[in-house]
């Protein structure tokens, strides 16, 4: 999790880029990485921690150096051709404190873009070392052509990036961030102002992440989505970041088709079929839930009452739903403007700056409209709610629950999603 920083602990980063790209050889490929380490320092006193050093060697195959590896204080330079899977290279990078305050390492980011043709392992500095004066640290960089690769493969970049954050030793060495997050950890986080996981006022021991663009990011079944709740058994709550293609609600039963969940609408037996079966990443963690899908009216302006007409009717247990209005709603930090349906309405222009489930497209909720059978309730695109008659083609924003018994590593941020462990 992110650990707020005081001024003396914000002295030095240095931060790190590997790019590899793709040179086309007989029967395989050749890649080449280059790691830039670049940062700012604000140096006070003697604090001074800076690179000496970086050293290679070929760990197997025909792994080279397309050059010389080179460094200056704040960066590290090297290229790497690997032209056979198994192929792997060592880039051992040398981190002094030459000042005489003591420096400790306040975090440690490692993030990748995961091509499966291409690995990355980081070892040697972590979070909460201590690097005293005149002392020196190395982080280790191995860049490995994937040895279960048979063939071409169809993605032939990669990218890593390596940040470490440096600063001012107190003589008490902080504590790393944890590897494993439980639920429970998540609402030990919860704030009361700003973008984060909010205790929800409504539901007892549920939280929710409100804001334009909060640190909920969570990698599933290879893709990013996003944590909407933390419910009060633990279980975690996740939307799909980005929505999938427009489908019809329903097209059975009535001309105009039906707003029943239950009944089941086509969107549901989509969701809990064909595409249930295309997770095939972490598919063991869902939990099949009940969802709410109690009828909601235009001129509500009351939110309790919403979710109280939402849970007044449960769906049969299902792995894939979606969210309901009152859910849209909570995921807003304005409440004076936006705390109710009415409310969000009247005030969309606002309200759709300070919610970060705002789409820039329509999408359906799992919401009926109570005054008829066949509208359901959709987030328009400039973030007001609107109904839509169910035969409608509106793109959808899948949900699913995860188990409490999951534990999560990362910060959540954008480029530092949470990934289940």
């Amino acid at each position: 999790m992110n650990r707020r920083l005081n001024r003396t602990q914000r002295n030095y980063m240095i931060m790190g880029l590997c790019a590899i790209l793709l040179i086309m050889v007989v029967g395989y490929a050749a890649f080449q990485s280059q790691l830039k380490i670049t940062g700012t320092s604000n140096i006070r006193s003697n604090f001074l921690v800076r690179i000496t050093d970086i050293q290679s060697n070929v760990q197997s195959g025909s792994a080279s150096n397309a050059i010389e590896p080179s460094y200056t204080d704040t960066t590290a330079t090297f290229k790497t051709n690997l032209v056979s899977p198994g192929d792997s290279m060592k880039y051992d990078i040398t981190v002094a404190n030459e000042g005489n305050i003591d420096a400790v390492l306040n975090s440690i980011k490692v993030n990748n873009s995961n091509n499966e043709a291409i690995t990355f392992e980081t070892s040697g500095i972590e979070e909460g070392d201590e690097l005293k004066a005149s002392e020196t640290d190395i982080l280790t960089v191995i860049v490995t052509y994937n040895p279960s690769i048979t063939s071409q493969p169809e993605n032939t970049t990669a990218t890593i990036t390596v940040t470490l954050d440096y600063g001012q030793s107190n003589g008490t060495v902080i504590p790393p961030t944890p590897s494993e997050i439980t639920s429970d950890d998540l609402k030990a986080l919860a704030v009361t102002e700003g973008d984060g996981l909010y205790q929800d006022e409504y539901e007892s021991g549920r939280f929710i992440y409100k804001g334009t663009n909060p640190n909920n990011y969570i990698t599933f079944n290879n893709e990013t989505w996003r944590i909407l709740s933390v419910e009060a058994d633990g279980r975690i709550k996740i939307v799909r970041n980005e929505l999938l293609s427009k489908r019809t609600f329903d097209t059975t039963g009535v001309s105009m088709g039906s707003n029943s969940w239950d009944r089941p609408a086509d969107l549901k037996t989509y969701l809990n079929g064909e595409y249930l079966e295309s997770i095939t990443t972490n598919q063991d963690k869902i939990v099949p839930s009940t969802w709410s899908i109690g009828g909601e009216t235009y001129d509500n302006n009351d939110l309790a009452d919403q979710i109280a007409a939402e849970n007044g009717t449960q769906s049969q247990t299902a792995s894939v739903g979606l969210i309901t209005a009152s859910e849209y709603l909570r995921a807003n930090t304005n409440k004076d403007q936006c705390g109710s349906l009415s409310l969000n309405n009247d005030n969309y222009n606002t309200c759709k700056t300070t919610n970060w489930l705002v789409k820039g497209t329509d999408y359906w909720t799992i919401s009926p409209y109570a005054s008829d059978s066949f509208s359901v309730f959709v987030v328009r695109t400039y973030g007001y709610l609107d109904s839509y008659t169910a035969r409608n083609a509106i793109a959808v924003l899948p949900a699913i629950t995860l188990s409490s018994d999951i534990s999560l590593s990362g910060s959540g941020e954008a480029l530092d999603p949470f990934v289940i462990n």
